[in-house]
């Protein structure tokens, strides 16, 4: 297996295990849907089992970017580093979303034994919650928009792997990033027929581009990996320079 398998490999495996972020809709219910939730007794392994869920999918999701970075930069640097860089924040994003709802949960446990006043955990709750949610929007929302903007153009433009791919990706990266404006202003809902019509093809690009990169890898007839295979098989780990014939004419000339 070349170095340009196990980076699709690699890539691909890193892109599959982000989707187990799939689980938290389950472990965090209890805790987003009840805003009373921090006055409730009980144990809080399911939102603690979400965030460690969270922190496995920020570090993989940057690992993504990290490994794709050397094949990729070879299309376009600057768009390279604005996927490191979009991979980066959304990763702090969902990170500060976990430190959110770890420190929920430790108010949780301590907060109605400690005897605090009920109204003063109800609204340190929400502020937790609200946090959460927030940070969630840029990091797990409008960051896998410019994503799939910005690796999608970069896989696009390669042809490292089938240019569909990609094109769902790009769709989803507009929808998306519209759904996210209009959160923010206020005139969509988090769950909402746009929201839902957004996330699909976003889903679609992400998942097809890991099965594909896992099973298959990169497309040998792209250009970056005929470029790659060229500088692999010269003797200095460069492709040799092609003269044109005005060039040869004048080296010859001068001889």
């Amino acid at each position: 297996m070349d170095s340009m398998r196990k980076t699709a490999l690699v890539a691909g495996i890193l892109y599959l295990i982000t989707f187990i972020s799939v689980a938290t809709l389950t472990l965090y219910g209890p805790v987003l849907k009840d805003p009373a939730y921090i006055l409730s007794s009980g144990s809080d392994a399911g939102l603690r089992w979400g965030a460690l869920i969270d922190v496995i999918v920020a570090l993989a999701g940057i690992g993504t970017a990290i490994t794709l970075y050397p094949v990729v930069r070879r299309q376009n640097e600057t768009f390279a580093l604005g996927f490191v860089t979009s991979r980066v924040i959304e990763g702090a994003m969902l990170l500060t979303g976990v430190v959110s709802l770890l420190s929920l949960a430790s108010l949780h446990q301590v907060g109605a034994a400690a005897g605090a006043d009920s109204t003063a955990l109800l609204t340190s709750g929400a502020s937790f919650v609200g946090t959460y949610n927030a940070a969630f929007l840029i990091g797990g929302t409008l960051m896998p928009a410019m994503n799939a903007l910005l690796l999608g153009y970069l896989m696009y433009r390669s042809s490292l792997v089938p240019r569909l791919i990609p094109a769902i990706g790009l769709v989803g990266g507009v929808l998306m990033t519209s759904s996210v404006i209009g959160q923010i202003l206020g005139i969509n809902e988090k769950i909402s027929v746009w929201s839902l019509i957004a996330l699909l093809p976003i889903f679609l690009w992400e998942l097809s581009l890991g099965l594909w990169m896992t099973f298959k890898g990169f497309r040998k007839e792209a250009p970056l990996m005929v470029e790659a295979a060229a500088e692999a098989e010269s003797p200095h780990g460069s492709a040799p320079a092609v003269l044109s014939p005005i060039a040869v004419a004048t080296t010859a000339g001068a001889a």
